[in-house]
């Protein structure tokens, strides 16, 4: 015993703390290979033949976590290549079937709420950003109903009081803008997109003492706010991070701004003077008759401002950068302007932008390339069979649909990843919605066809209710930029800049500088 306790003395004084490590990380190694190993071996030799293929991988848990977060479109052209239309992937440990093609589009996005669910996948990402009790924090039927108000509040009225006020706003940005104080240049355009954008949208959907308070606080609030959309708060949305601490402190802080706003107008009589979307909101009252709570108008305002900004402002810059590669486009945006609306260029209205044809197929074409969302999850509640198939989807499964695909596809669109307004030219002109069939989730009837390969704004019970309103942001922006400016890119030679897909909303990669010209204006 005593020639043991000797041995082990002297074995503990010759042992350092980096001995220790040392063996520390052999055996975190040792766990790790065997992992792989057992990870490996499952997807040889035990897979379920009523499941879809699962796209091979190394390491459990995060599976193909990192090559569909860098390019899903690419991964999903790869896996559909070697898998077919129905697979699955591993993403952050969650199994997720994916369905390309329209027939996926169909299954997912028409699917049953008994069988699928959107509250389940967003809202441990939406709701702290949005706020309670609203979109996905609350019953299907609740968040049915809080889309019929907004739905409804967008109206023809609402919209062409819209228009002056958007032109107004790039007006005066392209005027008072450190951006464009010299006769030629270059810009930000990400940068300065994204500030016409959320300034538009301020002040036409949002109100006039929304938009006046953007030059001040309000844009540091947004920008903190908008660090809570970061992947990781799908998983830890709650965690005591220093982005999530101050998206925190902007939420409740652009909840209060926005109640104080309401709390103002009713203490001023609540005659409503304008078409914005609080107005609206404050006289909308649910089916129980309960008028919506002001908490919950806020948390509804906070929402339309988020989602639609990201989506307007990414659109938007693809918009630019793609003008700035094809100067000879821009000068025939122009002369569209002045043969359609006359030579004295008059005030953009409602009506006028609907006969800028080439101008509409611009954003289209955008959008068809350039979607702001690449894919729709869904969580499946119930086992779900695929019709033509021996697959059922289980409930431990994640669904996903992505319609960019299809729009990129070349069995729908020659040359498909090449930006070209004038294919739009030769397109046969859709099937009228009056034709089509439509169904009512509670906000109003929608075509409910999926059958289309170009579906920028999604379809089914959460298809997007802002659309109008996007198309008419966009038209009012794109024909005041082309009024003012001259695109080009200062290098030539330089590539097309790459898409960042790291956040919810796609976005042009990095920082990219745009070349302009003003119209009328010799250097």
């Amino acid at each position: 015993m005593g020639l043991f306790t000797s041995f082990l003395e002297t074995f503990c004084e010759h042992c350092s703390t980096q001995s220790i490590y040392t063996l520390a990380g052999v055996g975190a190694l040792s766990f790790i290979a065997l992992s792989v190993v057992i990870n490996v071996l499952s997807q040889l030799f035990f897979k379920k033949s009523h499941e879809p293929p699962v796209v091979f991988h190394w390491f459990p848990f995060v599976g193909s976590t990192i090559s569909y977060g860098m390019d899903p479109y690419t991964f999903f052209n790869q896996a559909r290549a070697k898998y077919g239309d129905i697979f699955t992937f591993v993403l952050l440990g969650k199994k997720t079937t994916v369905y390309l093609g329209t027939k996926g589009n169909e299954f997912i996005l028409n699917g049953k709420l008994r069988d699928v669910c959107a509250e389940e996948v967003y809202s441990p990402l939406t709701t702290p950003v949005f706020g309670t009790d609203v979109v996905y924090d609350c019953p299907n039927s609740k968040l049915m109903e809080q889309k019929k108000f907004v739905k409804f509040g967008l109206t023809s009225e609402a919209l062409r009081s819209y228009v002056p006020l958007i032109t107004n706003e790039v007006d005066q940005f392209v005027k008072n803008s450190s951006a464009f104080q010299d006769p030629k240049g270059t810009f930000n355009v990400s940068k300065v997109i994204a500030e016409i954008t959320i300034y538009t949208a301020s002040r036409s959907l949002q109100g006039k003492e929304v938009r006046d308070r953007f030059d001040a606080t309000f844009a540091e609030m947004y920008h903190d706010l908008d660090k809570g959309f970061a992947p990781i708060n799908f998983m830890l949305p709650w965690a005591p991070l220093p982005h999530n601490r101050k998206r925190d402190a902007a939420q409740k802080k652009l909840t209060e701004t926005y109640m104080d706003i309401i709390q103002a107008r009713r203490a001023a009589g609540g005659k409503k003077d304008s078409e914005d979307m609080v107005w609206n909101l404050m006289s909308c009252t649910y089916k129980n008759g309960t008028p919506i709570p002001d908490s919950e108008i806020a948390h509804m305002m906070i929402a339309l401002l988020m989602a639609g900004q990201h989506s307007s402002s990414s659109t938007a810059a693809w918009i630019v950068l793609r003008l700035a590669t094809c100067p000879e486009l821009i000068e025939e945006l122009y002369q569209e302007q002045i043969r359609v609306l006359g030579s004295d260029l008059p005030d953009l209205t409602h009506e006028s932008l609907q006969k800028l044809d080439l101008h509409n197929k611009v954003i289209k074409e955008t959008l068809r390339i350039h979607a702001p969302i690449h894919s729709i999850i869904r969580a499946v509640k119930n086992p779900m069979p695929v019709e033509g198939t021996s697959y059922v989807i289980p409930t431990t499964h994640n669904v996903l649909s992505s319609p960019g695909v299809t729009a990129r596809s070349e069995e729908f669109f020659p040359e498909p990843l090449k930006w070209n307004p004038h294919r739009w030219d030769e397109v046969e002109a859709p099937k009228d919605e009056e034709d089509e069939e439509k169904i009512d989730y509670g906000y109003g009837l929608v075509t409910k066809g999926t059958n289309s390969p170009y579906l920028p704004f999604g379809a089914g019970r959460h298809r997007c209710i802002g659309e109008q309103f996007a198309y008419v942001q966009l038209a009012t922006i794109l024909a005041t930029l082309v009024r003012h400016f001259k695109f080009s890119v200062p290098d030539k030679n330089a590539p097309f800049p790459e898409t960042d897909y790291s956040s919810l909303f796609s976005k042009p990669l990095g920082t990219s500088f745009v070349q302009y010209e003003k119209r009328g204006v010799k250097a």
